[in-house]
């Protein structure tokens, strides 16, 4: 051997920031709403405190530690503690209900569970029911009234006041495992993913490339998707491996909050699902505010609507970039980047490449496949099941005895694609929300597309719905715009001459708001359930 060699863990990624930048700001909004400030120094004294803290407990190498928490310094400390101290850490939806949140608990076997006050009667309904957690920890200072209201309960600051800033991280595998995220559960019981140390650091290395999320030590990094979503999309570990600094937005996610955050600490980069950006959007109008600072965010979770794009890139000089990943991919698979030759492209053909979700990064690889398994063709028009494989991508899911993969050793992301010769892929719908109508597809994303290009409407979700003849058909749900009172037949006008007669919804249907999800998605199998015999009445 000629060369030297190390282990790729997490570990190695808080030295290098508390090392080489331990004066890069770290900015926190608490639950309470008051803004903390910390630097990637502290953060990883704290973070081997915290570690050391936990020996102290009894907390094994190996365990599960869970979080039921915002984006905030503390939850960011936890995110190298415990896998630096040969831990997991496995961040928790706070909008499960209890139930589902005890089901998780017992499935992961988590020892020790840290929340945000925030949560403290959230806990309370945990406690009552059966779960295997031994230590539950207020992620703040000694707070009297929380702890009449849960008996034991620890402390955060207590716990960093019992650790050793100086105490040297101990040796882990990079095959261990460091994280634990659910899936979403929205079609089933959730199912754990358990990064390595190794495969997060490879996502980071290959998620971070110039033509990747492309995070540098000079960028301000506002991470909006939450740190419990899966691991906010890797951007707290790529912050780290870059040196940039973080900032934390806590709990109000609202447009407002953010250009304040924005314009305040002059953030040039985010993260997050298109409903925050449409909030943003808003809220720039609102307050006049240029968001002046900001060049990019990463946009994923769900599509992008070309629109919204438009105007971010027009009137703001912020591109939004189309990414796509789900848990079960760390979640990083695609990041829609121009190619050279794309820089000769007309305006309206650039702005048709940046509507799909991208091309992999180094590290992932991509294929369609039709209902018997075959390889389809790359040509950019055969749609198929997307599958995928690479360094960050599920094998088995935690628990299970069985593979994840196909027999050739493929993941089935259950997404319905296209790709071309480049590696361009365009999400043409999930599997479980594409319309098929007399034998025929339709894509809901392509119809929410055209709906919020209207200037009418805010917000859209289209669904397929039974149907006596055509076993389904489209029905689009839309929130107007604000001042705005758009009726049925000028929104199904509007499809004229943009999809085939066939493909226009057959109702709109004026709602308030759209369910969401913790993350921001729309939650279809809930507007399914609602409206999904809402043609049938009509029969």
């Amino acid at each position: 051997m000629t060369m030297m060699t190390s282990a790729l863990t997490i570990t190695s990624l808080i030295e290098h920031a508390g090392r080489y930048h331990a004066g890069t700001s770290i900015v926190s909004v608490e639950s309470d709403g008051s803004v903390s400030r910390s630097t990637w120094g502290k953060v990883a004294a704290d973070a081997r405190r915290l570690s050391g803290a936990l020996d102290r407990l009894g907390i094994a190498r190996g365990a599960r530690c869970a979080t039921i928490a915002w984006n905030n310094r503390r939850h960011l400390e936890l995110y190298f503690a415990c896998p630096g101290g040969g831990r997991v850490i496995h961040t928790i939806n706070p909008r499960l209900t209890p139930e589902h949140l005890c089901f998780i608990l017992g499935q992961a076997r988590d020892e020790v569970l840290f929340f945000d006050r925030t949560f403290l009667p959230l806990i309370g309904a945990i406690r009552a029911r059966d779960n295997p957690v031994r230590h539950f920890v207020l992620m703040g200072p000694r707070d009297d009234e929380a702890a009449l209201a849960v008996d034991g309960l620890l402390f955060y600051d207590e716990l960093l006041a019992m650790g050793d800033p100086d105490r040297p991280w101990p040796e882990v595998d990079e095959t261990d495992e460091a994280s634990l995220c659910y899936t979403s559960g929205t079609t089933g019981r959730p199912k754990g993913v358990g990064y390595t140390h190794r495969s997060t650091v490879l996502h980071a290395l290959g998620g971070n490339q110039p033509d990747g999320i492309g995070i540098a030590a000079r960028d301000t990094v506002l991470p909006v998707v939450p740190m419990f979503h899966v691991n906010a999309w890797g951007a707290p570990y790529i912050a780290a491996l870059a040196g940039a600094k973080l900032v934390l937005p806590g709990p109000k996610l609202d447009g407002a909050s953010l250009v304040r955050l924005i314009d305040d600490e002059q953030v040039t980069v985010s993260l997050g699902v298109p409903t925050i950006w449409l909030g943003l959007l808003g809220a720039l109008e609102a307050t006049g505010s240029k968001a002046a600072s900001m060049r990019r965010t990463i946009v994923g979770g769900s599509a992008l609507p070309p629109s919204m794009a438009r105007l971010f890139r027009e009137r703001y000089g912020i591109e939004l970039i189309h990414a796509w990943g789900m848990t079960e991919t760390s979640p990083l698979g695609t990041v829609n980047r121009p190619l050279q030759k794309h820089l000769t492209l007309s305006v309206d053909e650039r702005d048709a490449l940046r509507e799909g979700q991208g091309r992999p990064p180094w590290g992932v690889e991509l294929r369609i496949v039709d209902e018997t398994g075959r390889t389809l063709p790359a040509d950019g028009a055969t749609q198929g099941e997307l599958q995928v494989r690479g360094h960050w991508i599920v094998a088995r899911y935690d628990g299970a005895q069985e593979s994840a993969l196909t027999p050739d050793g493929w993941f089935a992301t259950g997404d319905i694609a296209t790709l071309d010769a480049d590696g361009y892929m365009v999400i043409r719908d999930r599997a479980k929300d594409i319309i098929k109508s007399g034998g025929e597809w339709i894509s809901t994303v392509e119809l929410e597309n055209i709906a919020v290009a209207h200037p009418s409407i805010h917000h859209a979700a289209a669904i397929g719905v039974r149907h006596p003849k055509w076993d389904e058909r489209p029905v689009l749900i839309a929130v107007a715009s604000p001042g705005s009172t758009p009726d049925e037949s000028e929104i199904r006008d509007h499809y004229r001459d943009k999809v085939a007669n066939w493909q226009i919804p057959d109702r709109v249907v004026f709602v308030d708001s759209l369910p969401l999800g913790a993350t921001g998605k729309v939650m279809k199998n809930v507007l399914r359930e609602r409206y999904g015999d809402v043609l049938m009445e009509k029969v």
